[in-house]
């Protein structure tokens, strides 16, 4: 069993290379994976590898969720950290092999936002997963 910590750590990873992929498309997962493999452990990375691949192959579906529970926002229109926040702990909540309790992915997110979104991240997040996690 993977320690808090290091699920974080894979979650920010994760975060991190689903950023940079949609900025540069061109450039393969694993090649950003690679340049970050010295940096952590081999666990983090896995669950980090797992996480992006997940979010990648669920994307239409992830987005779709999303989209249904974001009366407001259109996806491309909200901030791409945001976006990607809400599509690891949507993959973490729904599609993943074995999900994660729905509030720990929801607490999680919030938290992630705090550190890496805007001001409004935290309660953008925590409203849209909860409306996500409400759905089913």
């Amino acid at each position: 069993m993977m320690k808090p910590t290091a699920r974080r750590q894979s979650r920010e990873l994760a975060l991190q290379i689903l950023f940079q992929t949609e900025f540069a498309p061109q450039i393969g997962i694993h090649t950003f994976l690679s340049v970050f493999e010295q940096s952590f452990d081999a666990e983090v990375i896995a669950y980090a590898d797992q996480l992006v691949i997940g979010v990648t192959k669920n994307k239409a579906e992830i987005d779709s969720k999303m989209q249904a529970s974001s009366a407001h926002w259109k996806i491309d229109r909200m901030a791409t950290i945001d976006r990607n926040i809400l599509r690891i702990a949507i993959y973490e909540m729904k599609f993943a092999k074995e999900t994660i309790k729905e509030n720990i992915a929801i607490n999680e997110a919030v938290e992630i936002a705090k550190k890496y979104g805007s001001s409004d991240s935290p309660s953008f997040v925590n409203g849209l997963l909860d409306q996500v996690s409400k759905a089913h």
